[in-house]
Parts: structure tokens; C-alpha cells; sequence
């Protein structure tokens, strides 16, 4: 179950009530009066079974309470009540399949965020990737893959393709065409330097042969980028979070990135090449994937009720 928390305006709080008693998939509401103080108003709790969530977001929003008031909802790891359980059996579908939109959107739009912490994490993967292509360890390949950040932005293109939210598309978009480009340059800087300090040369790159996988395309690498990016999304937007990881390691962008900075560092052009080439494929492919799943989602959910902006 979530936890739903709203602050509303005197006046529009029996409304509210209303809306709550009114869905039988909410429980444990409590009401605060006078509790609020910035915004000033009451203070209403409640539980939400998890597949009522969105009803139950979208008649709140209709009352104009994401704007004069305030809605907040958060995941309760552990609920002791019978008339939780009561509202979670009378709540329509299975709260584990549930997709919470405002939910799914908040998350995208966070991840997504071309931040400093983004953009570290982004490059430490990358130079983690060329060491693992020099040192030719497949382990240290997936350490990158496991480090990288870039599954954020991807999943908020996909869910700003299917709600057409262009603000998602524009900052995904910058995270990613800023993002890869500078952590490439910081790695390329890196390699140089090792390069010149003796740790490794062209012979140790083309002697890599537990990587090559990074740079050889093939349909594989399209079917592996769709697994993924479908499995992806549905932990994001199920309480599967767990399968994230997974999704993590099965995808080969952050060590397509590095090898092809390694490779056009020693002159191996057609690998370079073969390098960026896979970095495309699993990023179309992971995107593809979870735009399907949002929209199948949102087919079987049975409604497309415009988000707030």
C-alpha cells in the first residue's frame, strides 16, 4: 500500500473526504484540522491500496489540489490491519502489476536529471569500462555496467514518448547528448595517460578476448537491449525494483562507450566504430522496449487520463 498525504484548502476538505470514503480501495484516513501551515489547510492521511492509487490521484487533481494544496504519497513497507487488507481485496487487479503514473513519472524525471552526481557516476563508469577493455576483465566490465546511471534518462524517454511529455524528452535527452560525450572525453584523457605511463598498448587492447563482446554487434545485441529494457521498466514500475541490477548487467552502453575510446585511442577504427554502433543498438533497443510495456500497461489498465505538468 501507499501513503497518501494531502494538504487542502478550508473549504475543500469534506470534498476530499468525499473522494477518499468514496473509493473503496482507501483506508485509514485520518483527518488534521488547522494541521497545515505552509500551504495553511488541513492535513488528511489515508492508506491507498496500490491499484487504486491512480483513480484516486486523478479525482484529487480534479479538485485542483496538486496546485492549492498538496498531494504526497510514499510506500509503506509494512501494514498490520485487517481493514488494510479489507481495502486491498476490494481494490480492482493486483497491487504487485499496479502502475502508479505520478509515481513512474516522479522517478524518470528524477533519475533523469543531468546532475554533477549523474555526470560522475556516468564517467567513473566509463574509465571503469576502458580499464576493464586494458586489463581485459570481464568482471570489471560488469562492475561498469552495474555503476552506470544511463538506464534513468532511457526509461524517461520512454515515458515521454508515450505521454508525450516533452519536458522528460528534452532533459533525458541533454543527460545523455552531454553525458556520454564528456565521460568519453574524461575517459580518452585517461587512457592517454596510461597509455604514456606504460600500462598498456596496442597489442594488450587486441589480446582482450573476454570483451569482445562489447564491440561485436549482432541480433543478439538488439534482443538482449529489448529484454532488458522491457524488464527494466516493469521493475520500475511494479514493486519489483530489485530486477533493476539485473537490467544493469544484461545492457552494453556504458562498455560499448569505453571500449570505443580505447579503441580510437590505439587506432583500431573498425572497433571503435563496432563500439558506438552497439552503444546505439542497446540504447533504441532499451527504449523501444519500455515504451511497449507503458503502452500495454496503459491499454490494460483500461484509461489514458492526462498527468498534471
Amino acid at each position: 500500500m501507499l501513503h497518501l498525504r494531502l494538504i487542502v484548502p478550508h473549504g475543500q476538505t469534506d470534498i476530499a473526504l468525499d473522494v477518499l470514503r468514496a473509493q473503496p480501495g482507501v483506508t485509514h484516513i485520518v483527518l488534521l484540522r488547522d494541521a497545515a501551515i505552509a500551504p495553511p489547510g488541513d492535513v488528511v492521511d489515508a492508506a491507498v491500496a496500490r491499484e487504486a492509487v491512480d483513480e484516486v490521484v486523478a479525482a484529487l487533481c480534479a479538485l485542483d489540489l496538486d496546485h492549492v494544496g498538496g498531494i504526497t504519497l510514499e510506500t509503506i513497507d509494512t501494514v498490520l490491519s485487517d481493514a488494510a487488507d479489507r481495502a486491498e481485496l476490494a481494490a480492482p487487479g493486483d497491487g504487485a502489476d499496479a502502475m502508479v503514473w505520478e509515481e513512474l513519472l516522479a522517478k524518470t524525471g528524477e533519475e533523469s536529471k543531468p546532475s554533477v552526481t549523474f555526470q560522475s557516476f556516468l564517467t567513473l563508469a566509463c574509465v571503469l569500462a576502458s580499464v576493464g577493455v586494458v586489463t581485459n576483465s570481464a568482471v570489471t566490465i560488469v562492475g561498469a555496467m552495474i555503476v552506470g546511471p544511463e538506464f534513468g534518462p532511457l526509461a524517461a524517454i520512454a515515458v515521454g514518448l508515450v505521454r508525450r511529455r516533452t519536458d522528460l524528452l528534452r532533459r533525458a535527452g541533454v543527460a545523455l547528448g552531454v553525458g556520454f560525450p564528456l565521460a568519453m572525453l574524461v575517459t580518452a584523457g585517461v587512457t592517454v595517460l596510461a597509455g604514456l605511463a606504460g600500462l598498456f598498448d596496442r597489442n594488450t587492447v587486441l589480446a582482450a578476448h573476454q570483451v569482445e563482446f562489447v564491440y561485436q554487434v549482432g541480433p543478439y545485441s538488439l534482443i538482449v537491449a529489448l529484454l532488458a529494457g522491457a524488464a527494466g521498466m516493469l521493475a520500475m514500475t511494479s514493486a519489483k525494483s530489485a530486477a533493476l541490477v539485473g537490467v544493469f548487467v544484461s545492457v552494453t552502453t556504458v562498455p560499448a562507450a569505453g571500449y570505443a575510446v580505447v579503441a580510437a585511442v590505439v587506432g583500431e577504427w573498425d572497433r571503435c566504430v563496432g563500439s558506438l554502433v552497439q552503444l546505439v543498438v542497446n540504447m533504441l533497443g532499451i527504449v523501444l522496449a519500455a515504451a511497449v510495456v507503458l503502452l500495454i500497461s496503459r491499454r490494460r489498465a483500461g484509461h489514458d487520463r492526462p498527468l498534471r505538468a
